[in-house]
């Protein structure tokens, strides 16, 4: 027997991958940057996590990532575009209310679709990403550099070369990445932020230096938790035991499987 297909959906005119795991309250977990479904939630065991514990654990692969379509237009990238993308998502899956899981970019997805569809959102984790959903990316145009590169040789910035080289052990469209890089880093107001009101759970690395810092985000939040991940930077924070822990004790709060 072949494999089952992907399933799919469509936005803004793009046709976008996802997947539904388990059942129970669902959970709406939306990656980072150069990442997938896959990638970053269920090689890491979350999607494992979640169902476990009783929740509906749903993947999506954001716009020019994993099985998604790509396009090579910046403006298809804002914040704000992908935050419609995952809302028109649970549309098509007929679901009301989703707890929100978003790691980096996701999580900057996430804040943006809480901000304005708080209807549609229990509560939501915002997983690597602290002060700088307010403070921006200050390395991006590198990283657009490092991407655009003929090979990884050109590429001589640390966190440049991460990206590349995690942008090529996932075969993604680097092109796609590049123009994705120009404006999903766009930084949300601090006034926008003050009025996310619904349950939030920042959780960032001890050693990330790309997320800023939590407890600061947290406090400008009006429903703000932080929890800071001993002894992990930015890529290996994704499936720590500490994160999952924290995430499944704050939903079990805010959003309980029933």
């Amino acid at each position: 027997m072949g494999e089952l297909p992907v399933p799919l959906f469509t936005s803004r005119g793009h046709t976008l991958s996802f997947e539904t795991h388990g059942s129970g309250e669902p959970v709406l977990c939306i990656h980072g940057f150069a990442s997938s479904g896959k990638v970053n939630w269920l090689d890491t065991g979350w999607v494992e996590t979640l169902t476990e514990a009783g929740y509906c654990a749903i993947t999506l692969d954001n716009l020019g990532h994993g099985e998604s379509e790509s396009s090579h237009e910046p403006e298809d990238y804002t914040p704000q575009a992908m935050a419609a993308d995952a809302v028109a998502l649970l549309d098509h899956l007929g679901i009301e209310r989703a707890a929100l899981l978003g790691y980096s970019m996701g999580a900057r997805i996430s804040a943006f679709l809480a901000f304005e569809h708080p209807e549609r959102v229990p509560c939501a984790v915002f997983g690597g990403m602290g002060m700088n959903l307010i403070n921006g990316l200050a390395d991006g145009n590198e990283i657009i550099a490092g991407l655009l590169a003929p090979s990884l040789d050109y590429v001589t910035g640390p966190t440049a070369r991460q990206f590349r080289i995690f942008a090529e052990h996932t075969k993604s469209d680097r092109q796609a990445l590049a123009a994705c890089m120009e404006t999903s880093r766009a930084p949300m107001a601090r006034a926008d932020v003050r009025r996310i009101d619904v349950p939030v759970l920042v959780a960032v690395g001890e050693q990330d230096v790309m997320a800023g810092y939590p407890e600061e985000l947290a406090q400008l939040l009006p429903q703000g938790e932080a929890v800071v991940i001993p002894r992990r930077d930015h890529m290996r924070a994704t499936g720590d035991k500490v994160f999952k822990a924290a995430t499944l004790d704050f939903l079990a709060r805010h959003w309980p499987a029933v």
